[in-house]
């Protein structure tokens, strides 16, 4: 069941920014750890950057240049997770999805993903 709604895509121009957000009405956000994920054509969906249920932040080291471009962040008020973008690379085009992050090998129930966020860096 979807519990998730991400926004905050378009196109951007190599070098500019762009905030995703992702609202999500699942009972569990607030003791969820939750990520943002991206699917570029032709590629698999990979996970791209963590946050626990108490802030903290980690980058996944296997997607290049994410580090130092990307920050995460979560409100738990607001149950949303943000994901901030900075000086986008074309490399950067994918569909963006935020979900939880389980203990491998656990990974989020298929019908759980939302329709995601178009992020297009291209001059």
């Amino acid at each position: 069941q979807v519990h998730v709604v991400e926004s905050g895509g378009g196109l951007v121009q190599p070098g500019g920014s762009l905030r995703l957000s992702c609202a999500s009405s699942a009972r569990t956000f607030s003791i969820d750890a939750m990520g943002w994920y991206r699917q570029a054509p032709g590629k698999q969906r990979e996970l791209v950057a963590v946050i626990t249920p108490g802030g903290t932040a980690r980058y996944v080291d296997s997607v290049k240049g994410v580090k130092g471009r990307f920050t995460i962040s979560r409100d738990n008020v607001k149950n949303t997770v943000y994901l901030q973008m900075n000086n986008l690379e074309p490399e950067d085009t994918a569909v963006y999805y935020c979900n939880a992050v389980f203990p491998a090998p656990r990974v989020p129930d298929s019908d759980s993903w939302g329709q995601g966020t178009q992020v297009t860096v291209s001059s």
